[in-house]
Protein backbone atom coordinates (compact mmCIF):
# COMPACT_ATOMS: atom_id res chain seq x y z
CA UNK A 1 0.00 0.00 0.00
CA UNK A 2 1.23 3.39 -1.17
CA UNK A 3 1.98 5.89 1.85
CA UNK A 4 -0.79 8.14 0.15
CA UNK A 5 -3.31 5.42 0.33
CA UNK A 6 -2.26 5.08 3.96
CA UNK A 7 -2.56 8.56 4.92
CA UNK A 8 -4.98 10.20 2.21
CA UNK A 9 -7.59 7.01 0.58
CA UNK A 10 -10.29 8.38 -1.77
CA UNK A 11 -13.48 6.94 -1.67
CA UNK A 12 -15.59 6.19 -4.66
CA UNK A 13 -19.10 4.76 -4.32
CA UNK A 14 -21.48 2.62 -6.44
CA UNK A 15 -24.97 1.37 -5.74
CA UNK A 16 -25.44 -1.31 -8.02
CA UNK A 17 -29.04 -0.76 -6.76
CA UNK A 18 -31.12 -1.93 -4.25
CA UNK A 19 -33.57 0.44 -1.44
CA UNK A 20 -30.96 2.92 -1.00
CA UNK A 21 -30.50 2.50 2.91
CA UNK A 22 -26.92 1.95 2.61
CA UNK A 23 -26.40 5.14 0.23
CA UNK A 24 -28.11 6.85 3.08
CA UNK A 25 -25.62 5.56 5.60
CA UNK A 26 -22.52 5.85 3.19
CA UNK A 27 -23.19 9.40 2.70
CA UNK A 28 -24.31 10.20 6.09
CA UNK A 29 -20.69 7.96 7.70
CA UNK A 30 -18.60 11.37 5.47
CA UNK A 31 -20.77 14.19 6.56
CA UNK A 32 -18.90 16.74 8.94
CA UNK A 33 -21.31 14.59 12.21
CA UNK A 34 -18.67 11.96 11.52
CA UNK A 35 -15.82 13.54 10.48
CA UNK A 36 -13.95 11.09 8.25
CA UNK A 37 -11.77 13.77 7.06
CA UNK A 38 -9.53 13.82 10.11
CA UNK A 39 -8.74 10.14 9.08
CA UNK A 40 -7.53 11.31 5.94
CA UNK A 41 -10.68 9.96 4.23
CA UNK A 42 -12.09 11.71 1.59
CA UNK A 43 -14.31 10.96 -1.63
CA UNK A 44 -12.72 10.50 -4.92
CA UNK A 45 -14.23 13.07 -7.72
CA UNK A 46 -13.14 10.30 -10.74
CA UNK A 47 -13.00 6.73 -10.57
CA UNK A 48 -9.59 7.22 -11.67
CA UNK A 49 -8.28 9.11 -8.69
CA UNK A 50 -10.07 6.41 -5.91
CA UNK A 51 -8.46 4.28 -4.00
CA UNK A 52 -11.24 1.99 -2.28
CA UNK A 53 -14.37 1.42 -3.83
CA UNK A 54 -17.50 1.58 -1.51
CA UNK A 55 -19.88 -0.84 -3.20
CA UNK A 56 -23.49 -1.04 -1.80
CA UNK A 57 -26.57 -2.60 -3.51
CA UNK A 58 -27.67 -6.15 -5.04
CA UNK A 59 -25.47 -6.48 -7.70
CA UNK A 60 -27.53 -7.20 -10.95
CA UNK A 61 -26.89 -9.29 -13.94
CA UNK A 62 -26.55 -5.38 -15.83
CA UNK A 63 -24.82 -3.93 -12.99
CA UNK A 64 -22.06 -6.42 -12.92
CA UNK A 65 -20.47 -5.14 -15.83
CA UNK A 66 -20.33 -1.61 -14.68
CA UNK A 67 -18.75 -3.03 -11.63
CA UNK A 68 -16.31 -5.16 -13.25
CA UNK A 69 -15.76 -2.05 -15.43
CA UNK A 70 -14.83 0.44 -12.95
CA UNK A 71 -13.17 -1.68 -10.56
CA UNK A 72 -10.68 -2.19 -14.09
CA UNK A 73 -10.43 1.96 -14.47
CA UNK A 74 -9.18 1.96 -10.53
CA UNK A 75 -5.19 2.76 -10.16
CA UNK A 76 -3.24 -0.57 -9.65
CA UNK A 77 -2.85 -0.52 -5.95
CA UNK A 78 -6.87 -0.84 -5.18
CA UNK A 79 -9.74 -1.67 -2.21
CA UNK A 80 -13.04 -3.30 -2.37
CA UNK A 81 -15.90 -2.47 0.39
CA UNK A 82 -18.86 -4.17 0.50
CA UNK A 83 -21.49 -2.36 2.03
CA UNK A 84 -24.90 -3.83 3.40
CA UNK A 85 -26.69 -7.17 3.10
CA UNK A 86 -27.30 -6.93 -0.32
CA UNK A 87 -23.48 -5.94 -1.21
CA UNK A 88 -22.53 -9.21 0.64
CA UNK A 89 -24.55 -11.54 -0.86
CA UNK A 90 -27.77 -10.76 -2.35
CA UNK A 91 -29.94 -9.66 0.77
CA UNK A 92 -33.72 -10.49 0.12
CA UNK A 93 -33.37 -10.13 -3.31
CA UNK A 94 -30.58 -13.47 -3.58
CA UNK A 95 -31.36 -15.90 -5.21
CA UNK A 96 -33.95 -13.66 -7.49
CA UNK A 97 -33.25 -14.75 -11.68
CA UNK A 98 -32.05 -11.07 -12.08
CA UNK A 99 -29.06 -11.33 -9.58
CA UNK A 100 -25.22 -12.02 -10.03
CA UNK A 101 -25.31 -12.26 -5.96
CA UNK A 102 -22.72 -10.46 -3.72
CA UNK A 103 -19.91 -8.02 -5.07
CA UNK A 104 -17.23 -10.67 -4.24
CA UNK A 105 -19.17 -12.96 -7.67
CA UNK A 106 -17.93 -9.51 -9.32
CA UNK A 107 -15.03 -8.15 -8.17
CA UNK A 108 -12.35 -9.06 -5.37
CA UNK A 109 -13.81 -7.98 -1.43
CA UNK A 110 -11.12 -6.79 0.70
CA UNK A 111 -14.00 -5.90 3.77
CA UNK A 112 -17.33 -6.45 4.12
CA UNK A 113 -19.72 -4.16 6.60
CA UNK A 114 -23.08 -6.41 7.54
CA UNK A 115 -26.14 -5.08 8.28
CA UNK A 116 -29.19 -3.75 6.23
CA UNK A 117 -28.70 -1.00 6.53
CA UNK A 118 -25.53 -0.90 8.38
CA UNK A 119 -24.81 2.42 10.84
CA UNK A 120 -22.28 4.93 9.40
CA UNK A 121 -20.05 4.33 12.20
CA UNK A 122 -19.51 0.73 10.92
CA UNK A 123 -18.62 1.71 7.59
CA UNK A 124 -15.85 4.46 9.26
CA UNK A 125 -14.86 1.75 11.32
CA UNK A 126 -14.31 -1.01 8.54
CA UNK A 127 -12.15 1.74 6.30
CA UNK A 128 -10.38 2.18 9.31
CA UNK A 129 -9.45 -1.23 9.98
CA UNK A 130 -8.62 -1.89 6.36
CA UNK A 131 -6.27 0.85 6.17
CA UNK A 132 -4.71 -0.40 9.86
CA UNK A 133 -4.54 -4.28 8.43
CA UNK A 134 -2.59 -2.84 5.72
CA UNK A 135 -0.44 -1.21 7.42
CA UNK A 136 0.74 -4.40 9.74
CA UNK A 137 1.04 -6.61 6.37
CA UNK A 138 3.22 -3.88 5.19
CA UNK A 139 5.50 -3.83 8.42
CA UNK A 140 5.05 -7.42 8.85
CA UNK A 141 6.57 -7.68 5.12
CA UNK A 142 9.57 -5.49 6.13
Amino acid sequence: MSRLIKYSPWLVHFNTGACNGCDIEVLAAITPLYDPERYGVKLSPSIRHGDILIVTGVVTKKAAERLKRLYEQMPDIKYVVAVGACAYDGGVFKGSYSISGGANKVVPVNAYVPGCPPRPEEILRALLLLLKREKVEETEQH
